[in-house]
């Protein structure tokens, strides 16, 4: 019988068809797919199962899971189960967006192969930023019990219908982009294994980060497969790039998992993550050039449940903290407030803060009233994402507010840190072309969309575009293979940055005539109040100090020592003061005859000689200093505005002099005397209260 041609096709066409249903059937672990490496698929089958073993652990190791299931993998690659069990080993790595091929191919062997897998794949092209496929799948997928035989579960719901949710914000975002610089920290600060929890001195002189990579302290490889146990490094800024991330060593870093968390504005006090109970936060100190031996803050901070993270606020008084003590608890971990020299409870900042979900990364902004953290709740696009929210006058906390694509992904974005300025912030995500794992990236923020220029005549040669400058900022015109490219996204509204108005004062501390540094002590009082509001060391190694004023208050700065005279500045900030950057070298002198000493937070009334309230705590001073000295002598010279008649200089000194005798100093040590020109504050934004600053010198001493 004779056969057409068209027969032939056709029966060609069936039987590559039959062949590629064949190919894309799930192939089993069993001795009838097999037959001729018998050895070879007994150890696949061993790989399997000590992969599934780690998996089975509670909590499940993924990362050490993932070896074997690569390995029998190597030996069955078209086995459905083994494909999924891979990819959701991949979404809890390092390198999630390994998953999603291994899914695709899972589905592909046998869609029913896994109960999850639409879900799984969901979360994989979800990570990948694939919105609308991400959406399909998770409407596709249904709730999944983990066991049959218990009540826990796997995919809820709520997992499904928050999965869409989030696909639809990032969609959003990922069309208003806010107007940033990303760029990767770089190999002085990322390895290739995860760096992440960076933190910053206000200044953004020094930067602290938590690392997985090779060289750490105990040399032990973490359990759960993701590199190293935890060390804490440490890099300085050279004035041009970061110097290469050193291993802070012990006593800090331990034999067990040590972690960043919170760094006082100084970058004189950290706050470090070690393993007691389910995880304990620490306090070291930089005593010198050494960090100190941390101490545990005890049960009003740490309990047996896991504190992961905390901040200083500016003022040192309280922490911020994260933990998932049930007490108060909303859901998972939530943020919490601990005032440090109370008896109080830790209170928990409540529901405008706290969502359902985790909260994570808490960081106060030198201002005092800026709080940046990490939710998986609110608007976020997927796992964490970075918000700001703001503490108004009345302590109430405002709405939350999402930092935006690309700072934020669809991804775990944690752990941001903002320099005093607000122009630069660092945190931890896990993007495209890293390092390795996670990285620290920095974020520039560029604020509103600069005006359009006139447009001019086109020249008759158009002229050629420099390579490397985008928006006005330059980058790299090749960017490395090593690094991530840098990413410059414009929007028509500015960046969610905070607009700093904080000034920074800084410089060191030294003796006057020696030169030689000094651990000072230095106050940081409310002239308005007469109270101190702050207190902070030199450092005993540098004399270096630094301090973080936020706008708004007239502030009084007293440094002081055992055995030397007063010092003191006045910082007078309107509320709307821009952010501003002081160097202030402070030079302590000994109680030396004829020595001259200028108080600059003593304050009269307008062409009076009557004492303002803002001069409390610098009279109070003063008082101290006589009563800690009882051989000193001093001549009181009372200054004023620059057409101050000399009686009222005269007049203004007789008042401290009576001030000083009616607290209890003997009227003998003290004389009076007019003074010429005052002395302007060292940084004022608004008038000084009447009078500015006033003087004494040494007439007798105690002999030094």
């Amino acid at each position: 019988m004779a056969i057409s041609t068209r027969s032939i096709i056709l029966s060609c066409g069936l039987l590559g068809f039959s062949a590629g249903l064949v190919q894309a059937q799930s192939i089993p672990f069993t001795k009838e797919q097999f037959t001729i490496d018998k050895e070879g698929l007994k150890l696949a089958q061993r790989e399997v199962e000590l992969g599934d073993h780690e998996m089975g652990a509670d909590p499940a190791r993924f990362g050490a899971a993932l070896p074997h299931y690569l390995r029998a993998q190597k030996f069955n690659p078209k086995n459905a189960l083994l494909n999924a069990k891979i990819g959701e080993c991949y979404l809890h790595s390092a390198t999630k967006q390994e998953a999603l091929p291994y899914l695709q191919r899972a589905q592909q062997l046998d869609a029913t192969a896994e109960p999850r897998l639409h879900y799984l794949l969901a979360r994989a092209l979800h990570l990948g930023g694939q919105w609308e496929a991400a959406i399909k799948e998770y409407e596709q997928a249904r709730p999944v019990a983990a066991d049959a035989t218990s009540d826990d579960v796997a995919v809820t719901t709520d997992d499904l219908a928050r999965g869409v949710r989030e696909c639809h914000r990032g969609q959003q975002m990922q069309a208003h982009p806010v107007r940033v610089k990303l760029e990767n920290a770089g190999p002085n600060i990322n390895s290739a294994m995860s760096d992440y929890a960076p933190l910053i001195s206000a200044d953004e002189s020094v930067l602290l980060l938590t690392s997985r990579r090779a060289g750490s302290t105990g040399g032990q490889i973490d359990a759960e497969g993701d590199g190293m146990l935890e060390d804490i490094y440490q890099s300085d800024w050279t004035g041009s790039n970061w110097s290469p991330a050193r291993n802070l060593g012990a006593p800090v870093n331990t034999a067990r998992h040590d972690a960043t968390v919170g760094l006082s504005a100084d970058g004189q006090r950290l706050l470090v993550y070690m393993e007691d109970n389910e995880g304990d936060i620490y306090e070291s100190n930089l005593v010198g050039n050494t960090w100190s031996k941390p101490k545990n803050l005890g049960p009003r901070l740490n309990t047996k449940y896991h504190e992961s993270a905390a901040c200083y606020s500016p003022d040192g008084k309280y922490l911020y903290f994260v933990s998932d003590r049930p007490e108060g608890n909303r859901g998972g971990r939530d943020i919490y407030r601990l005032e440090l020299d109370a008896r109080t409870p830790a209170e928990n900042l409540g529901p405008v803060i706290n969502s359902p979900y985790d909260e994570e990364g808490v960081f106060m902004h030198p201002d005092g009233k800026t709080l940046y953290f990490s939710s998986k709740g609110h608007d976020s696009m997927g796992g964490y994402d970075i918000f700001k929210s703001t503490l108004n006058a009345k302590g109430q906390w405002s709405e939350p507010e999402n930092l935006g694509w690309p700072i934020n992904t669809p991804d775990d974005d944690v752990y941001f840190v903002l320099s005093a300025s607000g122009q630069h912030g660092y945190y931890s995500s896990d993007q495209p072309g890293g390092l390795g794992g996670k990285d620290i990236y920095r974020v520039t923020f560029l604020g509103p969309e600069p005006a359009p220029a006139p447009v001019a005549a086109a020249p008759k040669t158009p002229a050629k575009a420099k390579p490397g400058t985008v928006l006005g900022v330059k980058t790299p015109t090749a960017p490395a293979k090593t690094a991530s490219a840098t990413k410059i996204t414009a929007a028509p509204t500015p960046a969610a940055a905070t607009l700093a108005h904080v000034t920074v004062l800084k410089g060191v501390v030294t003796d006057a005539v020696s030169k030689a540094p000094l651990a000072a002590t230095i106050e940081v009082i409310d002239n308005q109040k007469g109270e101190v509001i702050a207190t902070y060391q030199s450092n005993a190694a540098t004399g270096r100090y630094l301090i973080s004023l936020p706008s708004g208050l007239n502030y009084g700065v007293a440094v002081r020592q055992t055995g030397y005279l007063l010092y003191s500045e006045n910082v007078n900030l309107a509320t709307d003061a821009p952010y501003a950057e002081r160097q202030q070298d402070v030079a302590l002198n000994r109680p030396t005859l004829g020595t001259l000493v200028e108080l600059r937070n003593i304050f009269f009334a307008p062409d009076q000689a009557d004492l303002r309230p803002e001069s409390a705590a610098e009279l109070v001073r003063l008082q101290q200093l006589l009563t800690e000295q009882p051989a000193l002598r001093l001549e009181l010279s009372g200054q004023g505005d620059a057409n101050a008649s000399n009686d009222l200089r005269q007049q203004r000194a007789e008042s401290i002099l009576a001030y000083l005798t009616s607290h209890g100093i003997a009227r003998a040590r003290l004389s009076t005397a007019a003074l010429g020109q005052p002395v302007a504050s060292i940084a004022s934004s608004t008038p000084q209260p009447t009078g500015g600053p006033t003087a004494f010198r040494v007439i007798a001493t105690t002999g030094h």
